[in-house]
């Protein structure tokens, strides 16, 4: 089924129930985004709303109602209630745009930090994308450690102390294991989740630059790019701490962002 979505007062489409259920999951639409398909009456709420399997073509979604009218030149669309307001009417919350009756609404809904998408990224810092790497390296490198020591300590007993060449050539295998296994798990859990295991458990993801999950094949290019940024003294993720949006060599490569859930 191919769905259509309100984004800043516009609308966004068509995209699949699988890209509609990952922009869901990567913060990209809300709970209260109104969203429609085409057996669909009236524009709907995404909480409100079954995603079923199938996709027929795709035909023009109906017009927004009054109170969820497209806005025209000067007008803006409430992110609170729906409404259409004119430009100078309204306030701004980072991208967000709010009238007057819903501000105070608005407002106590930030004090109360619920989660509402001002459709601004906060970017992770250096230190915390350190504790992602290393939590996921401490994933993947323990485990090859633990078969490494596992093959070689008895094969070097065997040899009474006297390493065979194959024994000699496991740490090369086993780096080269290493690379392959990283690989495979930075492309499968960025281009699936928009977050490796080390990313999830520090609540940050890795997006577009305009917020929208990345692709598989975004993920396969930004691992390869990360490979320059480790060159050099690393000096490619180090840059991260002196960039205004927090962007590593492979960020600005790749055009991807790192930012809290």
């Amino acid at each position: 089924m191919n769905w259509y979505y309100i984004e800043q007062g516009q609308q966004v489409g068509p995209v699949t129930d699988q890209q509609l259920q990952q922009l869901f999951q990567s913060g990209s639409i809300t709970a209260d985004t109104l969203v429609w398909r085409q057996d669909m009456a009236n524009w709907t709420p995404y909480s409100q709303v079954t995603i079923a399997p199938g996709s027929p073509a795709p035909e023009p979604p109906p017009p927004l109602s009054q109170t969820q009218a497209t806005p025209g030149e000067g007008e803006v669309v409430c992110a609170e209630c729906g409404k259409l307001f004119p430009a100078a009417d309204t306030v701004r919350f980072g991208k967000a745009t709010v009238c007057a009756a819903c501000k105070p609404i608005f407002l106590q809904k930030l004090s109360e930090g619920a989660h509402i998408n001002t459709g601004e990224l906060h970017y992770a810092g250096f230190w915390i994308r350190f504790g992602a790497k290393f939590i996921d390296g401490l994933i993947i490198g323990i485990p090859m450690m633990v078969i490494m020591f596992a093959i070689m300590i008895p094969a070097m007993a065997s040899n009474k102390g006297n390493p065979s060449p194959a024994v000699t050539f496991l740490p090369s295998l086993v780096q080269v294991g290493f690379l392959f296994v990283n690989m495979c798990y930075q492309i499968f859990f960025l281009g699936k989740y928009g977050a490796t295991p080390g990313k999830m458990a520090c609540k940050i993801k890795v997006v577009t630059s305009d917020g929208a999950p990345i692709t598989y094949g975004r993920a396969a290019g930004r691992f390869f790019s990360e490979i320059l940024s480790g060159l050099i003294c690393d000096i490619g993720y180090i840059i991260a701490a002196f960039d205004e949006q927090k962007r590593a060599l492979h960020d600005h490569i790749c055009t991807t962002r790192v930012v809290y859930k």
